[in-house]
This record gives C-alpha cells, sequence and structure tokens, in this order.
C-alpha cells in the first residue's frame, strides 16, 4: 500500500455502493471484487470522481451526491410518445418495462414505458436515476500511480 492521495494520475482500487435516498440499493461491490479506475478516465461520473480527490487508501466514507453531480436532472425532451403501431402487436406493454430501443447510428438507447394505450406508447429516455440524491458509500483499497499509456 502507499501513501498517495487520489487524485490526477492516480489509479484507485476501491469498493463502491450507491443507495437511493429510499435506501434501495443501486449498485455495489462490497459483496465482490473491488472496482479499479484511473482518475480522468471517464468511469465514474465527475461528480463520484470529484469526492474521492484527497483520500487515500483505508479510507472510508459516505457521501451525498446530488442529482447535478450525478445523473442529472430528467429531461422533458427526453420522454417521446411513440406509435403504438411501432412495437409488435403481441408484445405485452407494462408500466415500468425497459425496453432496448435501436437509434439512427444503430446503437441501443434504453427506454422505460411510462403510459400507453391503444394509440400511443410514452417512453421515458431518461437515465433511470436522473433526479435522484444518491448516497455514494466508498472504501478506498489502494491508490497508485497511473500507468502510463
Amino acid at each position: 500500500m502507499t501513501d498517495l492521495i487520489v487524485g490526477e494520475s492516480t489509479r484507485v482500487t476501491l469498493n463502491f455502493s450507491i443507495t437511493l435516498d429510499n435506501g434501495q440499493l443501486v449498485d455495489s461491490t462490497f459483496d465482490k471484487s473491488p472496482a479499479e479506475f484511473e482518475v480522468g478516465d471517464g468511469n465514474l461520473l465527475p461528480g463520484f470522481e470529484k469526492v474521492l480527490l484527497g483520500l487515500k487508501a483505508g479510507a472510508r466514507d459516505t457521501f451525498t451526491i446530488q442529482p447535478e453531480q450525478g445523473f442529472g436532472q430528467p429531461n422533458p425532451s427526453n420522454i417521446q410518445e411513440i406509435p403504438r403501431s411501432e412495437f409488435a402487436a403481441d408484445m405485452e406493454l407494462v408500466e415500468g418495462l425497459m425496453i432496448a430501443f435501436a437509434d439512427a447510428q444503430n446503437t441501443e438507447t434504453p427506454g422505460v414505458i411510462a403510459a400507453f394505450d391503444d394509440v400511443t406508447v410514452t417512453v421515458d429516455f431518461n437515465h433511470p436515476l436522473a433526479g435522484r440524491e444518491l448516497l455514494f458509500e466508498v472504501e478506498i483499497i489502494d491508490v497508485q500511480p497511473a500507468k502510463l499509456h
């Protein structure tokens, strides 16, 4: 173990959990292999990365991540109405169902069925955690110099 602190040009090994404000667990590595990332590599959202800066191996803390530092606020323009006829006739639609949609570049984008009737299906393409305050618990296991590419 080193005495390096989390900062630019460091590679961090950590356990983490993300919990909603209602206590629902979203993701955790505490019960599996730790995660590893290089500061600034894009694997962590900047708001999650920012709270880790200055920590060193052995540190354990819990941070509240506001929507603006996490997955953003829901964007009303990300809620689309799609004709029911564009879905398979035998497809059972349920509010809350997540479906992968292909965009013009054939990239899959997840959308959640928000409402539907015989004519229109309302699909929410906002990130499911948009607008949510998150509890981010971390345990820094190791901090090393970043590997040169």
